[in-house]
């Protein structure tokens, strides 16, 4: 069709003003138009192909051939039909291997197209496409597949141009260009699409609900891309235009680690050509057409064939019947590979069965144990409607019992597909009586129910409120009834449905916006913010003001507070609301909120997760203005740990954070929330997320059931409360511990545990932890044989039950029984699916589904003797012998299949990669325990078959199966078979009369150690690279050997990237083999013997076996030679030798340190003892060795160019230090200084060279060796300086003392492999303990029991004093082939108190020096990465020393030197405050009678307990605020008491008239006051007025204990049950130090005892002071004028002057009374302070003489006042 636009133009000139042009052009219609009587025969061909794009890899796809037959009907319908389809599958490498046809496939296709489809055509855009009504949905959608070809849309007035057009994957991004050749009547037309930029786009996931895209991460960045181009030939004429060829040409590209050249590619091909034009039209349909809707590509209705190969659909029951019957057999046989097969196959049948089929099933399998837990488990997994029905019907029914449903439940709420029927039935659950009976059940179900209805609004613009009235009417009748625990699991359960409808009811639980949810508990508050978090993913402005709201509100909780600042981030608020955060919290009052929100900012900063780029910037900006105020912060603040990193160039990356929330009234967090989350391809997923959260657990800690509301005190408080102006008592908190768990976001269990269950845990736990510690207190006790019979006898004391003993006694009867069965777990891991259209009209599948089995069966039997006695007790268990026949097989088994291609249910082609885990090992062994003997063996066979302990395995295949064709399978592996090793490629082996270094001392290691063997294999073939390598150790004496066998055949060598390395065969595996010896092995026993028979069990390597002799002449006989038997003699005599050959040569090793300045000997790294005897051995002493080598070092520090190099025989290296060029001072070392030890000769210049040094350059000064008159200064700061000395760590070790020449061991343990006609073979284990006060030692050996062998390995472990520990560990022949020793010291670094840990390894093994290596190459760049200094200085080559120095209580410097390289930071905060300080002498340090590493730990827990102190007018409060307050005399104040509602103790102190420095305090504890006060110059004590004398101790009588001692110059009381730890006074001082659990319970001057610095001036009312005057002029108890010396009350006043407010005239009334003197009394002193004031307008009837509360107005203005501090009284009336 043509048409023609002509228009008139004028022509410019004036001459020619009366001319016209017209000027016509002629345009074309290129819109394909088909004519009446016409039918249009065309040719249709195309293909499919997945793989990757490399040649020589396999591939997979389908051709589909056709004719094509195109007639016009009328109007714009349009007739299809087509013939001769052809459907032809590929599975080869392309393109050498042709297409294989598929007959039977084609023919169940071509049934489907066997009459005509109706389409609608108009100006070239396809409408309504109408099909059979039988026809299948892949039909209909390979016809719009081809339809999708004619869609054209023309713009007739633009050749290039791009709109959104629809088409089969949806409307998407479409660029037109037309090339028009109007000479041949003609016209070429491209178009092209972007796939990845469509509006509506046709696509389908399942499985990903959970998962969230990043709507603002590049669109450039990401994992698939697809795109399609298409090729239109036209030809017109006059009748219209005529397509006579159409192609296209789609590519999705998927790089699942975003490589870009790693990628897997599907692509699609379509052809359509011109054929014939016949006058013949198409026959009408037969049957009437349905309307099957547009272009878009239709997904099934069903759920989808799962990607596991097809299964052929005849009879559901009686297949899954059969699978069913296979799958137990399966499991029964051990093969867990098929058993998980048959288990997904069985999970796919159930999605097609109908519930009556299922019910007939459960009725043939329902009491057959095995077949029943198989049968729920695949229930659960298929998550049809009809499945998930039957499942509501069998708990309605109660068909299953508590823990089934318990565990089912779950798992079907998660599987499920949400859909309108499905969440019917969902609802039901929540009505269910069965359900709401068990508590459990319901909390379950609430919470699937609302992840259900999460599901399913994630799939629809608009969720119905109908699915969130359930959730919304269990909040609603909670609220009525005041459940809390409803109220919880209702909010719980929204915020698992996340919608914003629901947001009106949260906020009726937050009292920022309802008041009346201020009466509601604080875990409430937090929970109804926690229900925001899933919401402000979809509403994240509504949410974002909420939290902001809560954050601000400082009357909440600080808990809830910091809940609201996690959902705040979580929303990805601007710079704007940070900004607004960041300024709020320069005057945050609760720094547990500021702490919180500063360390979360802290951590967002830090990130480079694209979704959090604008975040974290505004986070930066924010934590610059806090961090001078909140940088610093303990650790009883809230924090946020985050760990985690992202790369950018694989887009995937991982988070994990902590949100640690403290609570005032804990020392430690109250609230723990940890998740980890993960981020890939622009999503993001919350795996998994954990919460612990505690209230009044302080409780449990201390003594109970202490009647104190009956003691006096309690009263006297009460009445005292009234005194103190608005004080009020904390409200009582019960303690509870709930948790919760979510997994993918969704919370699916919660837990709370009331008192009553803490305080039974508590009991049980606190009684076997002093058993424990009873047990650890024996140093020998440590071996579990000595202690076991004694387990039994702890339980009564764990239970605190009397009737134990018949529970004991049926536990052991049940176990004599034996223990028999087959346990299975099997699950379906996960199931995700993301498809999308192709243009042929087949989907594309990517899919990643895994399945786990767990098996476990076991056979157990035990038999005791003698039997258990009718009046059984538990003593007659240490009198029994025990046989046990035990046969265990744990399996586990997890298969993950990943495909990219098509799967449907008639066909699947495409990449389908396969991973494998599976563990197996086999337990079965004969024990016999002889309890009173203390006497285990144990016996097993030795290995006879080869077992497969653990494997990986993956492979990528290509595969191709047709549903006509069930078992005609097609699958290729991508990488082509056959290898042809390449000579270019073989590694260069050297011949085998060549040796490794060290390969001489091979012969003399045992065989019952290890063999090692390595074989490899490497590589490239025409089936790609192929690796392969085996790790062998061999046990030849136990007859086995472990390898280690590595295996790769990959594509990497095509292209280096992840993708091409595992596409192949991959496989890791460990196995144990048996290994053939020269005899037999019957069987391995190991044997274990504590006690005092232990020496009768060591081996002598002459003998056959144990020796059978008596005990008393046995242990005599054995005494004398057990070091020979241990082969262990010759190792103490050299000791002996070298420790009497270094005394000679002692003298002069000192000249020569002193002559050449060397550094000081703190207990340095020296030689082993083999290298002590290797140099006796030639003849050379050591000490000559040492002194040649200090003499040339000597030299080269003059200059020389003469290298140091000591003989590998002594062991030795050594070197003297440098002078520093820096230091003004020279330092020698001392004559008299017998250690070694350098200082400068000048002490007033120590400090200058101090300042000048690093850290690095001090030395360590251990605290046993120390002079504390001298400081130690390292004065040698060049790179090649070392230490040089004879008394190091290894010459201590290499001398010990054997403690069988006085100890009998404690613990021996022999391993042999029993042989017929041979020697027993294999190890022996002797263990010695020696315990003193001052000295505990322990020592290990290992040795061979085979008589050729000297291999052995000694260990030896000691406390060398109270501030040394020191250990070393030998092995090899004799132990004198390798050494490693350490040691462990405290002492001084740079003034600092410090501890060293020295490592030397004079010589260790090749493998550990390699692995060494390889972790020395990441050491610079980590500490690079943590902020540490580094520093290339060459020290001793086999040493290393850490040190860390505490340079204040929450501060240390850490210095780590290394043979090349040295590490060092300063000032790295502490989590925890240590006692010291800088500058702290040694002489403080803990007495030397008690371990300085004991006593460590005991004293950071003394310095966190708070502690209050009173001298003169310095006061310092429990937070350590520190003011000056002049206490007015004689008037009591209130220094600290109890505020809970138990009100223990009250503590109250008043300055005396007589003496400003002068104090007296009054204590109420119980039914006792204390009174301690100066009389006379001495301290006195009352005690109930009565005088009690103060040089003899008082203990109270009551329930709770109180002490009242002297100490010092004056008194200490401690009553811990009250919560005084500890009370001293001597009339000037008093300080006061209180318990762990009162923390956030006290309140007085002392403070809350609850970190919140910023709120410390708290008065009675809660009213914050304005300065330190009115805080503690607060807090004075008033008396009666006439009873008490006290003349001062506390009044409110107002201000005289005149006063404006707003403009008008006021009076103003003070918030909080002032202090003043009473009726009749005038001031002689008063204070200034600062007070806020309350205004009204002058005409108020508000007045003093009225009753004023003004603590609920406002303030609004703040005036300077007098306060009244002493009084003159003249005479007042009295009553008599």
């Amino acid at each position: 069709m043509t048409g023609v636009l002509c228009y008139w133009v004028k022509s410019p000139s004036p001459e020619r003003s009366a001319r016209r042009r017209c000027f016509c052009y002629i345009f074309l219609t290129v819109e394909p138009v088909f004519h009446t009587g016409k039918t249009y025969l065309y040719g249709y061909e195309s293909f499919i192909l997945h793989g990757l794009p490399s040649r020589g890899l396999a591939m997979a796809g389908v051709r589909l051939t056709c004719k094509l037959e195109i007639s016009y009907v009328s109007h714009s319908d349009h007739l299809l039909q087509i013939r001769s389809p052809k459907l032809e599958e590929y599975n080869g490498f392309w393109p050498t291997d042709p297409f294989t046809a598929s007959s039977r496939l084609t023919e169940t296709i071509a049934a489907c197209f066997s009459q005509a489809f109706k389409f609608e055509y108009t100006d070239g855009r396809v409408g309504s496409i109408f099909a059979p009504e039988d026809c299948p949905i892949l039909c209909t959608n390979l016809v719009r597949g081809i339809l999708n070809m004619m869609q054209i849309t023309i713009k007739k007035s633009q050749n290039v141009y791009e709109l959104q057009e629809a088409g089969i994957e949806g409307i998407c991004q479409t660029r037109y260009v037309i090339q028009d050749d109007s000479k041949n009547n003609r016209a070429v037309i491209s178009k092209s699409k972007d796939l990845m930029d469509c509006q509506e786009k046709a696509v389908k996931n399942m499985g990903m609900a959970y998962i969230r895209p990043c709507p603002t991460c590049p669109l450039k960045v990401r994992n698939v891309k697809g795109t399609v181009m298409f090729t239109y030939k036209m030809k017109y004429d006059g009748s219209g235009a005529l397509m006579t060829s159409a192609t296209s040409e789609q590519v999705y590209q998927i790089s699942p680690f975003n490589e870009p050249n790693g990628a897997a590619v599907m692509e699609a091909r379509q052809e359509l050509s011109l054929v014939d034009i016949k006058r013949t039209p198409i026959s009408a349909p037969k049957t009437q057409l349905q309307n099957q809707g547009s272009l878009r590509y239709h997904f099934s209705g069903e759920r989808l064939q799962m990607p596991i190969p097809l299964i052929r659909i005849k009879n559901t029951d009686l297949q899954l019947t059969e699978t069913l019957r296979q799958l137990v057999q399966n499991n029964e046989e051990g093969a867990t590979k098929e058993a998980s097969a048959k288990f997904l196959q069985m999970v796919q049948l159930f999605r097609i069965v109908t519930l009556d089929q299922i019910e007939s099933l459960w009725m043939q399998f329902a009491n057959d144990l095995p077949y029943r837990h198989w049968f729920l488990s695949a229930i659960c997994a298929a998550g049809a409607t009809d499945t998930f029905r039957f499942l509501k019907q069998k708990i309605h029914d109660e068909k299953l019992n508590i823990w089934e449903a318990a565990a089912m439940l779950p798992l079907a709420f998660h599987f499920v597909a949400p859909n309108k029927q499905t969440l019917e039935v969902a609802s039901t659950f929540l009505t269910c009586p069965q359900i709401q009976k068990a508590p459990m059940h319901q909390i379950i179900v609430y919470l699937g129910y609302g992840s259900m209805v999460n599901k399913y609004c994630a799939q629809t613009s608009l969720c119905p409120n109908e699915l969130l009235q359930p959730l919304h009417n269990l909040a609603t009748e909670a609220t009525s009834k005041g459940d809390v625990k409803d109220m919880a699991l209702a909010l719980k359960a929204i915020g698992n449905a996340g919608e914003p409808a629901s947001i009106k009811r949260i906020l009726k639980f937050l009292p920022t916006f309802s008041p009346a949810a201020a009466s509601l508990p604080n875990r409430i508050h937090a929970d109804a913010m926690l229900a925001l978090r899933k919401i402000a993913r979809k509403d994240p402005v509504k949410v974002r003001e909420i939290a902001l709201q809560v954050f601000m509100d400082n009357t909440l909780a600080p808990n809830v507070r910091m809940v609201a600042c996690v959902v705040l981030f979580e929303t990805k608020p601007g710079l704007p609301t940070v900004t607004a955060m960041a300024i709020s919290l320069l005057t945050e009052p609760s720094l547990q909120v500021a702490s919180f929100t500063y360390s979360h900012m802290k951590a967002l900063a830090v990130g480079r997760i694209p979704q959090l780029y604008n975040l974290s910037a505004a986070c930066n900006i924010a934590i610059k203005l806090l961090s001078p105020r909140l940088d610093r912060l303990s650790y009883r603040y809230s924090k946020v740990i985050h760990v985690g990193d992202y790369s950018s160039e694989y887009q995937a990356g991982a988070i994990w954070r902590v949100y640690l929330m403290n609570s005032p009234s804990t020392m430690f967090p109250s609230d723990i929330i940890t998740k980890v989350r993960g981020y890939y391809a622009n999503t993001a997923t919350d795996i998994i997320e954990v919460a612990l959260r505690s209230q009044g657990l302080t409780k449990l800690i201390r003594k109970q059931n202490i009647p104190f509301a009956e003691y006096d005190t309690h009263k006297t408080l009460k009445e005292l409360g009234k005194m103190l102006l608005g004080w009020k008592e904390l409200p009582p908190e019960d303690p509870l511990v709930s948790a919760y768990i979510k997994v993918l976001g969704q919370e699916i269990a919660s837990v709370d545990i009331d008192k009553d269950a803490i305080q039974q845990t508590m009991m049980v736990l606190t009684r076997l932890l002093s058993f424990l510690s009873t047990m650890l207190s024996n140093f020998p006790s440590l071996c579990l044989l000595t202690y076991l019979p004694n387990l039994f006898l702890c339980f009564q004391s764990l239970t605190g039950s009397s009737n134990w003993q018949p529970v004991v006694k049926k536990v052991v009867e049940e176990v004599q029984r034996g223990i028999s069965g087959r346990w299975t777990l099997p699950a379906v891991v996960g199931e995700l699916r993301h498809i999308v259209p192709t243009v042929v009209g087949v989907p594309l599948e990517l899919s990643l589904c895994g399945a786990a089995l767990a098996q476990a069966v076991a056979d157990v039997g035990i038999q005791i003797s003698p039997p258990l006695s009718d009046n059984f007790r538990p003593s007659q268990l240490l009198e029994t012998k025990m046989d046990i026949h035990a046969d265990i097989k744990p399996k586990a088994y997890f298969h993950m299949i990943a495909m990219m291609g098509i799967n449907t249910q008639y066909f699947q082609s495409g990449l389908e990669f396969h991973a494998e885990f599976s563990a197996n090992t086999t337990m079965k062994f004969d024990a016999k325990i002889n309890m009173k003997e203390k006497n285990l063996k144990i016996e097993t066979l030795p290995c006879h078959q080869e077992v497969e302990l653990a494997a990986v395995r993956s492979e990528v295949y290509a595969i191709s199966r047709n549903m006509e064709e069930i078992d005609y399978e097609k699958k290729s592996q991508l990488l082509p078979k056959g290898e042809v090793p390449s000579i270019s490629n073989e590694p260069f082996r050297p011949s085998e009369g060549s040796s490794r270094p060290g390969s001489w001392k091979q012969s003399n290691i045992p065989s019952v150690i290890s063999k090692q063997s390595s074989e490899e294999a490497h590589h490239h073939s025409v089936g790609g690279r192929f690796y392969a390598r085996n790790f062998c150790r061999k046990f030849e004496s136990l007859g086995c050997s472990a390898c280690l066998s590595l295996k790769s055949r990959n594509s990497a060598f095509l292209r280096n990237t992840y993708l091409h390395k595992l596409v192949g065969e991959l496989e890791a595996k460990i196995v144990l083999k048996p290994v053939h010896t020269d005899a037999d092995i019957d069987k391995i026993q190991l044997e274990i013997q504590a006690g005092s028979k232990a020496a009768s069990k060591v081996i002598d390597v002459a003998s056959s076996g144990p020796k059978e002799e008596d005990e008393t002449s046995l242990y005599e006989d054995i005494q004398a030679k057990l070091k020979k038997i241990l082969g262990i003699e010759n190792v103490f005599q050299v000791a002996n030798k070298t420790r009497r050959r270094k005394k000679r040569i002692h003298s002069k090793e000192n000249i020569a340190v002193m002559d050449l300045r060397a550094k000081p000997s703190a207990s340095p790294l020296s030689s082993s003892s083999s290298s002590s005897t290797a140099s006796s051995a030639d003849g050379k002493e050591p000490g000559n060795e040492y002194k040649k080598d200090e003499i040339r070092q000597s030299g080269k520090k003059r200059g020389s160019s003469s290298k140091s190099s000591s003989r590998s025989s002594s062991g030795r290296r050594s070197s003297s230090s440098s002078v520093s060029t820096t230091s003004s001072k020279t330092c020698s070392s001392s004559r008299q200084d017998r250690s070694g030890d350098r200082h400068c000769s000048e002490d007033t210049e120590y400090s200058n060279q101090q300042a000048n040094l690093r850290v690095y350059q001090f030395w360590f000064k251990p605290a046993d060796k120390q002079d504390p008159g001298r400081e130690v200064l390292n004065c040698s700061i060049s790179s090649s300086s070392s230490s040089a000395s004879d008394e190091g760590i290894s010459r201590a070790m290499s001398q010990p003392k054997f403690l069988g020449d006085s100890k009998p061991p404690i613990l021996a343990a022999v391993l042999r492999a029993i042989h017929r006609n041979e020697q027993p073979t294999g190890l022996q284990l002797v263990l010695y303990t020696d315990t003193q006060p001052m000295r505990s030692r322990i020592q290990i050996f290992v040795s061979s029991i085979t008589g050729s062998s000297r291999w052995k390995l000694c260990a030896d472990a000691s406390a060398v004093n109270s501030h040394k520990v020191s250990g070393s560990l030998k092995w090899g022949e004799n132990c004198q082939d390798y050494q490693i020793a350490t040691e462990i010291a405290t002492g001084q670094y740079a003034a600092y108190p410090a501890m060293q840990v020295k490592l030397e390894w004079p010589k260790v093994p090749s493998i550990i020096r390699t692995t060494a290596r390889w972790f020395y190459s990441f050491l610079p760049g980590a500490a690079y990465v943590l902020g540490y200094s580094q520093r290339q200085q060459r020290g001793p080559s086999h040493w290393a020393t850490l040190v860390m120095a505490l340079t204040s209580p929450r501060t240390c410097d850490v210095v780590l030197k290394l043979p090349e390289l040295t590490i060092y930071d300063r000032a790295i905060r502490l989590p925890l405050p240590f006692p010291s300080s800088p500058g702290t002498p040694i002489s403080t340090l803990p007495s030397s009678d008690r371990n300085v590493f004991s006593q460590a730990t005991l004293s950071v827990i003394e310095n966190l307990k708070a502690r209050c102190s009173v001298f003169q007018n310095t006061i310092t409060t429990f937070n350590g605020v520190e003011f000056n307050y002049s206490m007015p005399a004689n008037c009591y104040h209130v220094l600290v008491q109890d505020c809970s509602s138990e009100l223990k103790f009250l503590v109250m102190m008043k300055r005396l008239e007589e003496s400003a420095d002068l104090t007296a305090i009054n204590v109420r504890l119980a039914s006792h006051e204390v009174d301690m006060y100066v009389s006379n110059g001495l301290i006195q004590l009352k005690i109930n007025g009565v005088q009690a004398p103060t040089d003899v101790p008082y203990t109270s009588n009551s329930d709770a204990s109180m002490l009242i001692s002297s100490e010092k110059e004056g008194l200490s009381l401690k009553a811990p049950d009250y919560g005084i730890d500890k009370l001293y006074y001597d009339g000037h001082r008093l300080e006061i130090q209180v318990a762990f659990w009162m923390a956030g319970k006290t309140c007085g001057i002392c403070g809350k005892y609850d970190a919140e610095k910023e709120r410390e001036y708290q008065m009675p009312s809660g009213y914050l002071a304005k300065d330190a005057v009115s805080f503690g002029q607060s807090w004075i108890i008033s008396e009666d004028p006439c009873a008490g010396a006290c003349k001062l009350q506390r009044k409110f006043v107002k201000i005289e002057k005149p006063v404006a407010f707003e403009k008008k005239a006021a009076k103003c009334f003070s918030m909080e009374p002032v202090l003043r003197c009473v009726e009749g009394c005038s001031a002689t002193r008063t204070v200034p302070v600062s007070v806020g004031f309350h205004c009204v307008p002058a005409a108020s009837t508000l007045s003093l003489e009225g009753q004023m509360r003004l603590d609920h107005k406002s303030e609004d203005v703040v005036s300077t006042v007098s306060a009244h501090t002493a009084c003159s009284c003249q005479q007042q009336p009295c009553p008599a």
